[in-house]
């Protein structure tokens, strides 16, 4: 399963990457994107439901983002990063079954895949950060309940 998620977060990546370069809608984006039109059932769900998960916190992930990377705006980070910390920041906060140091490690993967060689430890930092701000230091084991973040739900 563990792939299938990659693949899923990566799909994740790049449909959030068109909607912020181009402005595309959902329906469009999963409508006109091979890569996700030919995934494989699990790795379709899990994508459309980080990226409209990802969309409809928008304003809460990208308030907290920029909170912690206080010295780089979100409009000045590369599309990649910026798409990237969003998706990551959704799974951590939103998606209760892979553990923290799963995602974070994911996305720092998938940061050395697609974007420059200083983009992994900025995305860490700045993932790491928040976990800690937000958690403190709980267990690496999947989370079933947590207090929710200030001013969410």
């Amino acid at each position: 399963m563990s792939g299938r998620r990659r693949r899923a977060r990566e799909l994740a990546l790049q449909l959030l990457y068109q909607r912020d370069v181009a402005g595309t809608s959902p329906e469009e984006m999963f409508a006109r994107t091979d890569e996700y039109r030919n995934a494989a059932p699990e790795v379709q769900e899990y994508a459309s439901r980080l990226v409209l998960g990802t969309l409809g916190r928008l304003a809460e992930l990208d308030e907290m983002l920029g909170k912690q990377s206080d010295h780089w705006r979100l409009g000045r980070m590369p599309v990649v990063d910026r798409n990237l910390l969003r998706v990551a920041l959704y799974e951590l906060l939103h998606e209760d079954e892979t553990p923290d140091p799963v995602v974070i490690d994911e996305a720092v993967e998938i940061a050395k895949k697609f974007s420059t060689p200083s983009s992994a430890p900025f995305i860490n930092g700045v993932l790491d950060g928040i976990r800690r701000n937000l958690f403190g230091a709980r267990e690496a084991s999947p989370r079933r309940s947590r207090p929710a973040p200030a001013g969410s739900r």
